[in-house]
C-alpha cells in the first residue's frame, strides 16, 4: 500500500512541474487561457488571437490561430453569422473583418485576393491561413 501511494505521489509531482514548465514556456499563453477561463465562467463571449504564424519563404503567407469561447459562438449565431461548424463560423466572421478592414483602407473588397483556409485544430481552435 505504502508503495502505491508513493508511486502515486511521483507521477502527481511530476505532472505538477510539467504544468510549471509549460507556464514558464509561454506565460501569454497561460494569460490567454486564465483569461478565456475567466469570460467563459462569467458567460461573456472571448475571442484571441493565439498565434500568427508567416511563410518565411513567402512573407504573403502565412495564417492566425484563433481560439474562442462557446459564447463567442452564440454571439455570432446572434449577430446573423452561420455555418456546419464553430470554425465554418468563425471563418464567415472572419472573412467580415477581413473585408471591413479592406474597405476602410479604400480597397475593393470583393476583389481576388487569395483564400482563408480554415483547419479545425479542436472544438474550439482553428487555424486561419
Amino acid at each position: 500500500m505504502d508503495i502505491v501511494n508513493k508511486v502515486k505521489e511521483i507521477f502527481v509531482k511530476k505532472k505538477k512541474i510539467e504544468v510549471v514548465k509549460d507556464t514558464v514556456k509561454d506565460p501569454k499563453m497561460t494569460a490567454l487561457m486564465e483569461e478565456k477561463e475567466k469570460a467563459t465562467k462569467e458567460g461573456k463571449p472571448w475571442v484571441a488571437v493565439l498565434n500568427t504564424h508567416i511563410n518565411k519563404d513567402n512573407i504573403k503567407n502565412g495564417f492566425f490561430e484563433l481560439d474562442w469561447n462557446n459564447e463567442f459562438i452564440e454571439q455570432l449565431i446572434d449577430a446573423g453569422y452561420k455555418g456546419e461548424s464553430n470554425e465554418e463560423i468563425v471563418d464567415k466572421w472572419f472573412k467580415t473583418i477581413a473585408k471591413n478592414i479592406l474597405q476602410e483602407q479604400g480597397q475593393d473588397p470583393s476583389r481576388s485576393a487569395g483564400y482563408i483556409n480554415t483547419k479545425n485544430l479542436s472544438d474550439d481552435k482553428s487555424e486561419i491561413s
